[in-house]
């Protein structure tokens, strides 16, 4: 049935069943032909005998008429018989005749058609059965022609020749066979060459069958061999074409559907496009990065890609509106302002395209900006007050003895020297975030480094009852970094973690070699960073000391310059802490 659905099978059926009803209608027509001429054929043959029989014996009548049999016994075969009635009582039978198949006269005398033949000159002519083969069991229809024998002595006699229609149908028989064998003989070859010519014709139809199902899995340089120059020839050439344009257009849709990802997962703003129904269609890395807040904070169902209850409410105003719409508001500690324009597509809106801009960066500095002039300002008004007052104090003579004077005097020296180091700070700081920084770059040994960095804070950690030691792992390989920008790190670090850590317990200084590079760490068990603090630790003027005072609290501004200068090196600079357990901070400077 495969076979038959192809177009090798119904263009192969398609012949053979033409050229077989040909053949039958010809066939046909050649059988009745054939049969209709044998049969006048043989008639005109036994009669054409007949009449020279006739001819013979009338050219030897009396003592030469034995002769002239003789003679016409010679002229028939042996399927043909002759009866030859001379008057009533001379009649003369061939020699092949048998007694079951023997014409009397009798049977010619009884016989209307036969006995016109002594009665006029035509001849005569019927299919009969003979009398005396009638009784057998077979019986044989024969054809006799009779012609009329006409002799001087006024005598009328006749010529009957007659052969068994047997014979004539065995002829047709024969050439039916003959007909049929060459009628089966034609449908074999037919059957062959229309084979043949149906795979020729469709060969290179199977292969542009083939070449399009590659062409349908991607595959756009396939190409179709130009095999003919006729119709089939031109229709793999239009399919090449087809093919080296399908190749450019994809190649092209490609190319803008890429630049299209591309610019979408390189924009800083979230791109999220929804269809007429709120179903979200496209969305960027930013975008995704929303939506898994979104859905996290608020603990609604994203199995439907459904739009956010808030943002919903921004899509449909949009689309019954038909106008921008913006919204803004916080998400897991951050600030996002969202803007919602419709999409049009043939004047109707089939959805809208939301973009959305994560504003945290630029609210902290808008409240750094805001912060800024009240943070210097508390952090000067304290020395400056300290300044002010003891320099009244001496002026109006308050100091009684030289030795409350020299008081006095270190007072507003040592508040000055915070004065100072505060604009330093802060003048380092602004160089620093302005990319001004520069590095003096050097070899360093690791652990002889950090040896004498711990060797420095020894006292001062005697002092405060911390136990300090050092962990460095073996074998470190030596590093280029700036010495004296890396010390004032750790000098960060080392004070703020003895600063901060109670009587009894203990700062450890760490250094291991990762695959990156060298990471250090300082892990001390002191009060903790509260979780909600530690975003906001390398901020600053940001102090977990939320009243400022002075006492252990610094300028606020160490871990600012810190991660800057981590940050000048390439590196990174973190944090692990909570509240009550202890804090690590902790930094891995690249190897160059």
């Amino acid at each position: 049935m495969t076979f038959l659905r192809s177009v090798v099978g119904k263009l192969w059926f398609t012949i053979i069943l033409l050229v077989a009803f040909v053949l039958f209608i010809l066939t046909v027509m050649l059988l009745e032909y054939f049969q209709n001429y044998s049969i006048t054929e043989t008639k005109n043959d036994l009669t054409n005998t007949a009449e020279k029989i006739a001819h013979i014996l009338e050219e030897h009548p009396n003592e030469e008429f034995q002769l002239g049999l003789e003679v016409s016994w010679e002229m028939i075969d042996d399927f043909t018989k002759v009866v030859v009635v001379k008057n009533d009582k001379e009649i003369y039978y061939s020699p092949n005749i048998e007694k079951e198949d023997k014409l009397t006269l009798s049977d010619i005398k009884s016989d209307s058609e036969l006995s016109k033949v002594f009665q006029g000159n035509q001849p005569v002519e019927k299919i009969t059965t003979i009398s005396a083969n009638s009784k057998g069991n077979n019986e044989s229809n024969y054809s006799i022609i009779g012609v009329p024998l006409h002799f001087s002595n006024q005598e009328n006699g006749a010529v009957f020749i007659y052969q068994s229609l047997e014979i004539m149908q065995e002829t047709s028989r024969s050439a039916t066979k003959f007909i049929l064998l060459v009628a089966g003989v034609a449908i074999i070859l037919t059957t062959i060459f229309a084979f043949f010519l149906s795979t020729r014709i469709t060969a290179p139809l199977r292969k542009m069958r083939e070449a399009a199902f590659e062409v349908a899995k991607g595959k756009f340089d396939t190409k179709v061999p130009i095999l003919t120059h006729d119709e089939i020839g031109e229709l793999a050439t239009a399919f090449n074409q087809m093919g080296r344009q399908l190749k450019f257009n994809m190649n092209a849709l490609n190319q803008e559907k890429e630049q299209l990802a591309s610019i979408l997962s390189s924009m800083a703003d979230g791109v999220i496009t929804f269809n007429r129904d709120g179903t979200i269609l496209i969305t960027n890395p930013p975008a995704d990065r929303f939506l898994q807040y979104w859905y996290y904070e608020t603990g609604e169902n994203r199995s439907n890609e459904g739009i956010p209850s808030q943002v919903m409410v921004l899509f449909q105003k949009a689309v019954d509106t038909e106008s921008e719409q913006i919204g803004e508001f916080s998400l897991q500690g951050r600030h996002w302002v969202i803007l919602v324009s419709p999409l049009y597509s043939n004047q109707f809106i089939r959805g809208a395209v939301a973009v959305l801009r994560d504003m945290t960066e630029e609210r902290q500095l808008e409240k750094m900006r805001k912060d800024f002039i009240a943070n210097v300002s508390h952090e000067l008004r304290t020395p400056i007050s300290m300044l002010q007052g003891y320099s009244e104090a001496i002026v109006d003579d308050i100091a009684q003895t030289q030795e409350e004077k020299r008081e006095m005097a270190k007072v507003i020296y040592d508040e000055s020297l915070r004065m100072g180091r505060l604009v330093n700070e802060l003048l380092d700081l602004a160089r620093m975030e302005a990319g001004h920084i520069q590095l003096t770059i050097e070899e360093v040994n690791i652990s002889g480094f950090t040896q004498r960095i711990i060797h420095k804070f020894q006292g001062y950690a005697k002092e405060n009852g911390i136990y300090l030691s050092a962990e460095i792992e073996e074998g470190l390989p030596v590093i280029y970094i700036d010495p004296d920008r890396v010390e004032q790190v750790l000098t960060n670090l080392i004070d703020n973690a003895i600063r901060h850590t109670p009587q009894g317990g203990s700062v450890i200084l760490k250094a291991a070699l990762e695959d990156k590079g060298i990471r250090i760490e300082v892990e001390d068990s002191g009060s903790g960073i509260s979780e909600e603090d530690l975003p906001f630790v390398f901020e600053r003027f940001y102090k977990a000391d939320k009243a400022r005072t002075r006492g252990k609290s610094g300028t606020g501004l160490g871990l600012a310059i810190a991660k800057n200068i981590i940050d000048a090196h390439r590196g990174q600079i973190s944090v692990r802490s909570k509240l009550g357990q202890g804090t690590t901070f902790s930094f891995l400077l690249p190897q160059k």
